[in-house]
């Protein structure tokens, strides 16, 4: 957009990077997003200790809505996705997904107002914690004959090994984690990158003097920006959610005795 009255910077990539919150050397890797994060960790402990006490048969409301958090993700991913062994996953689907939605909320939170996913280095940490288990859950069910599993289809001819084995490692090895990362980022991103737009954009056109249009089309610019914090909740919830559900996916794929 060309500056009219006064200065307004486009939002883009800068307003992804934070310097350090203090200016101490040891500390220097606690930015913003860095303490989301931490925030968000604890968040997750301490929701998941006090909705775990004091169950009652006859559930509060909280317990209730806890509950319903807990079987979403216990019936509706790790048993339809994993089957049988789906029980020992559990704790690792419901964390991953209360970790995320949060992350993913505080992008709607006024004080804070970043999704801490849009940042890719975070995403990249959970890709790297969801690979680790999925290969090492492989490992552990299948030993050595997991990396045959994963790259030789049962059946496939011997001269077809060449062909298959090489498009099956980049499936299984490479895709995966790049295509799961790039999922959650961009969807973080572009909305985060969205509101900023809206936002800031509106406010400059509200407050620029001597012209009404300008000021009307701010006023519908910051109205419509609220709309879109709503539909960013939703997207956060559908993103975490979906990155639980193919976790649980790659998993069972390692686990299953099937290719």
């Amino acid at each position: 957009m060309i500056p009219m009255n006064g200065v307004w910077k486009t939002p883009g990539e800068d307003d992804f990077n934070f310097a350090p919150i203090w200016n101490v050397p040891w500390l220097s890797w606690l930015n913003k997003p860095m303490l989301q994060l931490i925030i968000a960790a604890v968040l997750v402990i301490v929701i998941w200790l006090v909705a775990a006490r004091r169950l009652k048969v006859r559930p509060t409301k909280g317990q209730f809505f806890f509950e319903f958090v807990y079987d979403f993700i216990r019936n509706g991913v790790g048993r339809d996705m994993i089957g049988p062994e789906y029980k020992r996953w559990v704790p690792l689907l419901v964390g991953m997904f209360s970790l995320i939605v949060i992350n993913n909320w505080f992008g709607e939170i006024f004080l804070l107002m970043f999704p801490t996913f849009s940042n890719i280095g975070y995403v990249y940490g959970m890709v790297i914690l969801v690979y680790c288990v999925y290969v090492g859950a492989g490992i552990q069910a299948h030993g050595a004959g997991y990396l045959k599993k994963a790259l030789v289809p049962p059946g496939l001819p011997v001269y077809m090994y060449p062909i298959v084995i090489p498009l099956e490692f980049i499936s299984a090895f490479i895709t995966r984690p790049v295509t799961l990362s790039v999922r959650l980022f961009a969807n973080m991103f572009a909305g985060h990158l969205v509101v900023l737009v809206f936002v800031t954009g509106g406010s400059f056109l509200v407050t620029y003097a001597g012209n009404l249009v300008y000021n009307l089309a701010g006023g519908l610019s910051l109205i419509m920006s609220m709309a879109i914090l709503g539909l960013e909740l939703f997207i956060g919830f559908l993103q975490a959610y979906i990155f639980t559900i193919l976790t649980a996916s790659y998993i069972s794929t390692s686990i299953s005795e099937e290719h």
